[in-house]
């Protein structure tokens, strides 16, 4: 090669490489690597640590390594999951077309048997907290599903209905090492959270029931049992049931229980997951709990723990921003020097690890006030308990709803900000899982309940009971540990609000209302998620 020929090959070349960064983000273990997280899980687990700790640090590789590798993969747009209506042979068949990896995901989840009775809480909460980090991967929203499917069946047995013991057993013992999946259908094209809109038509045949009507937004339709609110003929009141997807000796043959899945949702995040739109033509259907009741047992419960695990699921994306942007500011150079040593920069590092440890601090707090009342899943606010016990159902009631609006709006911003630490490379799909994640939390803060219906709610409960439980006392018990001026601010701003008309028509003085009612919800969580993190650090 002569010399003009040596200088073409080598103009232009650029030597520059991500090698290091991937080798760092590839071999971090998300347990191992994380001192917050280790520190939060030995204050809060108490004699179980040791063992515990060394659980986590058998499951932790798993799911930043196989696991990560597998989901990174299920997120591509070309495998999508997508609708097969007919076979071959022209019979009507609806399934649902998921990517090998998801499958092996799925399998590798559920057969840990988080919510079996032989694994302590405390265990199935920090692991779901790791397996939330993956993102949504087309599995933690049936694992959440599946949590309250079996809650539900815990709650309210029924011997007369020998097919919903088995399905608990499936769900949470798994039968002969297969683990069922659940999934909660509730919103219909009229109503959306508007539950008591329902018209989904229950129509009794003997102990049982068949469903007619359609549901609109029916997330993991890919389930093997669904929990379901419909209207019992002749009646008003919305019920809860438990519809299986195949009746005995049907799944082998695709044959569904009279039912449709008329499409897929193109949706802006979990878009792994298959979020469908299904026609019940008298689908078989198991009543549960008190049939007058079911909005009380299905908000009560299942939606109560599907808020409650969205809030831990904030925590882990939040902690996995923070990590990854941190190890990337570290490693990338510009303008001579590393991105961390910017001020600009390390306050905006600073603000993402900060976001993480406090809401990984609130969620453990909640978690252990879950764990610490017995039967914390009470339908409604009941007057027929002790009071103490009442005020301790009710504070954590408004504490995960909390939770779960404020959480899932920090956690865009937080996400939004950590992308912004990459730059160009933050929004490149291949180059980190961010975005994902990112779209994955705005579609959160939007399920089991938006913003505005829950801060509703919220205001709605604390007017319901102030005759037993005022707003002072509330506040001072929500924020124990807090200075006691900080207390008495929130409690002036919180007694002042609930006498002005944040749920009144529509003048200048309600929207003027509202908005610092949404203000001060945000503000009060983060006071009660500081007070959590300064408890454990």
């Amino acid at each position: 090669m002569n010399i003009a020929s040596q200088d073409t090959a080598t103009k232009g070349a650029n030597s520059y490489g991500f090698e290091e960064f991937l080798e760092r983000r590839t071999s971090l273990d998300w347990y191992q690597d994380e001192p917050f997280l280790q520190q939060a899980v030995k204050k809060y687990t108490g004699s179980q640590y040791e063992a515990i700790h060394k659980a986590l640090q058998t499951f932790s590789p798993k799911v930043s390594t196989k696991w990560n590798q597998l989901a990174e993969r299920i997120a591509r747009p070309e495998v999508r999951p997508y609708m097969l209506h007919y076979d071959a042979f022209n019979n009507r068949i609806d399934r649902i077309v998921r990517p090998m990896e998801t499958l092996q995901l799925e399998q590798a989840i559920f057969g840990e048997g988080l919510f079996s009775s032989k694994m302590p809480p405390w265990e199935s909460f920090i692991k779901r907290m790791l397996i939330h980090q993956l993102g949504e991967a087309g599995v933690t929203c049936p694992l959440t599903c599946t949590h309250g499917l079996a809650a539900l069946l815990e709650q309210f047995p029924d011997d007369e209905i020998p097919e919903l013991q088995a399905i608990l057993q499936h769900a949470k013992e798994g039968i002969n090492g297969e683990f069922a999946i659940g999934a909660q259908f509730m919103t219909e094209i009229q109503g959306g959270s508007d539950l008591p809109a329902n018209v989904l038509e229950a129509v009794p045949q003997g102990e049982y029931y068949r469903l007619y009507g359609n549901k609109f937004f029916c997330s993991a339709a890919h389930a093997d049992y669904s929990v379901v609110t419909a209207k019992i003929t002749g009646t008003n009141k919305v019920s809860t049931f438990i519809v299986p997807s195949w009746l005995p000796g049907d799944k082998e043959k695709e044959k569904r229980n009279r039912y449709k899945i008329n499409r897929i949702k193109w949706k802006l995040g979990t878009a792994e997951l298959p979020t469908a739109e299904i026609q019940y033509n008298g689908a078989l259907a198991y009543p549960i709990g008190p049939k007058d009741k079911g909005i009380a047992v299905a908000v009560g419960i299942v939606l109560t723990l599907s808020r409650l695990e969205i809030g831990i699921a904030c925590a882990g994306f939040m902690l996995r921003a923070a990590r990854e942007a941190k190890l990337y500011g570290d490693f990338r150079t510009v303008f001579g020097k590393k991105v961390k040593d910017y001020p600009l920069s390390a306050s905006k590092l600073k603000k993402i690890e900060n976001a993480a440890h406090r809401t990984t601090s609130g969620a453990f707090k909640i978690y252990d006030l879950f764990l610490k009342l017995e039967k914390p899943l009470n339908p409604g606010i009941h007057s027929d308990q002790p009071i103490e016990t009442r005020k301790k159902l009710f504070h954590l009631r408004e504490l995960v709803l909390l939770q779960k609006i404020c959480a899932t709006n920090e956690g865009a911003e937080i996400l939004r900000e950590a992308i912004s630490v990459f730059a160009g490379h933050g929004v490149m799909e291949e180059f980190s899982s961010l975005p994902r994640i990112f779209r994955d939390v705005v579609v959160n803060e939007q399920w089991e309940g938006p913003r505005n219906l829950l801060l509703t709610q919220i205001y709605r409960d604390l007017l319901r009971v102030s005759d037993w439980y005022p707003p002072e006392e509330f506040v001072a018990d929500v924020l124990e540990g807090v200075s006691q001026e900080t207390i008495k601010n929130f409690a002036a701003q919180l007694s002042d609000l609930l006498q002005r008309p944040v749920l009144g028509e529509v003048t200048e003085a309600s929207m003027e209302a509202a908005a610092e009612w949404d203000v001060f919800c945000d503000s009060f969580f983060k006071a009660f998620q500081q007070q959590a993190l300064t408890e454990i650090s």
